[in-house]
């Protein structure tokens, strides 16, 4: 799956560049989306993203895209690889900018491990 989204001005750092925290939330949230779409009706919650680097500065203006990709599924939980690409100004192609893997575990309501659901979504 892949998703964009716009980095502005209310995602910028004190250094006028993209907030870390900002780029972690919204890995954490296009994850959970992509998980969500594949294990329909499952409750999921994030159980641990692994290394977190940030490879280059990200200005204002520039389109990020984010490509999420299903590498593992066990019993209760899957994960996730997030590859995010920048395509900023003055480059003629995007840039690697991050890369991360985020693992879900499925839940009950007391928040108990349960087996992933089946991913079927109703018609």
């Amino acid at each position: 799956m892949d998703t964009f989204t716009l980095v502005r001005t209310e995602h910028l750092n004190h250094h006028g560049k993209l907030f870390g925290g900002q780029l972690l939330k919204w890995v954490d949230e296009y994850a959970w989306l992509a998980a969500s779409k594949d294990f329909y009706g499952t409750v999921l919650v994030t159980r641990a993203m692994d290394n977190s680097e940030f490879k280059y500065p990200v200005p204002n203006g520039t389109i990020l895209r984010f490509h999420i990709n299903r590498i593992r599924t066990g019993t209760t939980s899957a994960a996730y690889s997030v590859d995010v690409f920048a395509e900023m100004q003055g480059y003629k192609e995007e840039r690697l900018i991050f890369s991360n893997r985020v693992t879900f575990v499925s839940v009950d309501e007391l928040g108990r491990k349960t087996p992933l659901g089946s991913g079927t979504a109703p018609d």
